[in-house]
Order: structure tokens, then C-alpha cells, then sequence
């Protein structure tokens, strides 16, 4: 669990760093990394966020089967 919070984190700050050096390198700009590492710590954020809320809706009822629209319990 912790190496997916490890990559949700990491994946999109490196990749958009990355496009974002790439595309400095090509328009001969010093901003575009800068702008696109924050956009993607952005994101990153948001996906541990969403993961770490979809662990806890898991753990609050394991037995509630709420993706069928009842509140029936698993056999």
C-alpha cells in the first residue's frame, strides 16, 4: 500500500517535471518546468487524496454492498 502511495505521488510530479524540462529545452524557456513540477504536485496530491478516502470508505463498512443501491450484506 505504501508503494502505491509512493507512486501516485511521484509518477505525475517526475512526468510532468519531465515534459515540462523538455519543453523548455525546445522553446528555449526557464518557466514551463517550473510551472508544470507544481502542476503536477498538484495532481499527485489529489491522487493520494482520493485514494487515501477510497481506503476509508472500504474499511468504514467492508460488508455493505452500496455499488448495487442497497444496503445488503454480502453472503
Amino acid at each position: 500500500m505504501m508503494f502505491q502511495f509512493t507512486l501516485f505521488l511521484l509518477v505525475p510530479i517526475l512526468g510532468m517535471g519531465a515534459l515540462g524540462y523538455f519543453l523548455d529545452s525546445k522553446l528555449g524557456t526557464k518557466w514551463i518546468a517550473i510551472l508544470f513540477f507544481f502542476i503536477g504536485a498538484l495532481a499527485g496530491f489529489r491522487n493520494i487524496y482520493r485514494f487515501a478516502m477510497s481506503i476509508s470508505d472500504d474499511k468504514k463498512d467492508p460488508d455493505s454492498n452500496e455499488s448495487e443501491g442497497g444496503s445488503e450484506k454480502k453472503k
